[in-house]
C-alpha cells in the first residue's frame, strides 16, 4: 500500500520556500516584477498532501501575490509523483495595511506532474512533466486565502 512506502519518507505537505527553479514563467515574473510597479518577494510551494492542495505563490511585498491553486493527487503508479491541475488563478493587489485590495482572476490553464526527487524534513528536490527542476525549502505551514 501506498502509506507503508510513505510512512519512511518525510512529509510532503508544508509550505515551501523556492531557493531554485529552472521554470521560465516563474524566472520571468521574478525577474521583471519592476515593469509592473513592484518587485517580487519569496515564492512558495503550500501542500496539503491529505487534502489533495496545491498553491503556487510569488509574493509582491508588502500585501499583493500572484497565486495559482490546483487539485493534487498521488500518482498510482510512482508514489513519488504527485499530478496537479489548475483550477484558480489570481493577482491579489494591496497595501501594507490592506487598503484597496482587488484581486484580478486568471484563466487557470495547466496541468502536469512533479515527482520529488528527494525530500527530507526540511529541503525538497523536485523534477516536473516540462523538465523544470524546483528547489526548495521548508517553512512553517502559510495557506494562502
Amino acid at each position: 500500500s501506498s502509506s507503508s512506502s510513505s510512512s519512511s519518507q518525510a512529509s510532503l505537505t508544508g509550505s515551501w520556500k523556492l531557493t531554485f527553479t529552472s521554470e521560465q514563467e516563474t524566472l520571468f515574473i521574478l525577474k521583471n516584477a519592476a515593469l509592473f510597479g513592484t518587485e517580487a518577494g519569496d515564492v512558495w510551494q503550500v501542500i496539503d498532501d491529505d487534502a489533495n492542495l496545491l498553491q503556487n505563490v510569488i509574493t509582491f511585498p508588502p500585501a499583493g501575490r500572484f497565486q495559482v491553486n490546483s487539485s493534487l493527487q498521488t500518482d498510482e503508479s510512482k508514489s513519488i509523483r504527485r499530478n496537479f491541475k489548475f483550477n484558480q488563478a489570481k493577482l491579489v493587489v494591496g497595501d501594507a495595511d490592506w487598503n484597496h485590495v482587488r484581486t484580478i482572476p486568471f484563466p487557470p490553464y495547466g496541468q502536469g506532474w512533479f515527482d520529488n526527487v528527494y525530500l527530507d524534513e526540511d529541503l525538497r528536490c523536485a523534477e516536473d512533466s516540462r523538465g523544470d527542476v524546483l528547489v526548495v525549502q521548508r517553512c512553517p505551514l502559510r495557506l494562502f486565502e
